[in-house]
């Protein structure tokens, strides 16, 4: 048997292209109010490493090249709201919706006063819909 030299197999750039990757940023509501006020599509991913509902999700839906096509192609900036580490910000950040834990989802269109709160188990094509909506 001969073996590859490690370098020549990376698996995360494998699995992951940089077109299909969504640019996230980190919440804070500071940042939402900034971008609601510019008129901004917002997307909020209420997530924590722990979260197996949150991983299946990030895998199925929220990892696809549609999906993030589709954020770019409507310029919705898409925030992640890491709750790892039960961040006080985002404890109130879900309480404000009436959540104790995570996922949590939050679509924000510029046309409406109140997020859309997608379920809980995403899809691609439940993704994709609502963002046809902006």
């Amino acid at each position: 048997l001969t073996r590859l030299p490690n370098a020549d197999f990376e698996p995360a750039q494998a699995a992951t292209s940089p077109s299909s990757a969504v640019a996230w940023e980190p919440f804070s509501p500071a940042r939402l109010e900034e971008l609601q006020a510019a008129g901004r599509p917002v997307f909020v991913n209420f997530t924590a490493a722990w979260c197996i509902t949150c991983l299946v999700n990030e895998r199925v839906a929220l990892g696809s090249a549609r999906v993030a096509l589709a954020l770019a192609d409507r310029e919705v900036v898409a925030l992640k709201a890491d709750w790892t580490h039960r961040d006080p910000v985002i404890t109130a950040a879900l309480a404000a919706f009436g959540r104790g834990g995570v996922p949590l989802y939050l679509l924000y269109s510029p046309q409406a006063k109140e997020p859309v709160i997608l379920p809980q188990i995403l899809t691609e094509a439940l993704l994709l819909q609502n963002l046809q909506t902006l």
